[in-house]
């Protein structure tokens, strides 16, 4: 499928089939993450590829209960690694969310392209995400990405039209 059909059929899959992600598409999910760009080439992110379901089943709990996560057979939780940037003039080391989210949503593209579907979840508790995973407390979990086969069939979603979320020259909404 080409790019703009990717960005089409990239959809929240909440229902999973149980079969197995191919390990090639696996890892082309991954080199995906791996090529983004980062502010300053600094790369910050950092990736924990879960596949045990006895994990993904604690990352339920850790996730507010969001059942689905251990339901898809391969969860990838993307973290960062904080640095110091003065992008915006304000930023800090939050521009290292940035570069982990553009990141995860390089994974995310890629395997719709693959035919995968998966889920950006931002609700989780850190804490026990970093507890169950044996992340440092230094190290920010910034998403979990749960891949698979999906179960269901994806729902239209609604979008603003361009002319809510655009304007031309200067700031005129």
């Amino acid at each position: 499928m080409d790019f703009f059909e990717t960005i089409e059929k990239r959809h929240s899959c909440r229902e999973y089939k149980p079969d197995a992600v191919p390990e090639d598409s696996l890892a082309r999910i991954l080199e995906a993450a791996r090529i983004a760009p980062s502010g300053s080439n600094q790369q910050p992110w950092r990736f924990i590829v879960v596949k045990d379901p006895e994990t993904r089943r604690k990352l339920v709990s850790a996730s507010k209960g969001q059942r689905f996560i251990a339901d898809a057979p391969v969860v990838i939780v993307a973290c960062g690694e904080t640095f110091k940037t003065n992008r915006g003039d304000w930023m800090g080391w939050y521009g290292m969310l940035l570069d982990v989210a553009i990141a995860v949503e390089h994974m995310h593209l890629a395997a719709t392209a693959l035919g995968l579907a998966s889920c950006w979840i931002g609700a989780f508790n850190a804490k026990q995400v970093r507890e169950i995973l044996d992340i440092p407390e230094e190290i920010k979990v910034v998403a979990l990405l749960p891949i698979g086969l999906s179960a269901g069939k994806p729902e239209p979603r609604d979008r603003k039209p361009l002319t809510e979320i655009v304007s031309y020259e200067k700031y005129a909404f």
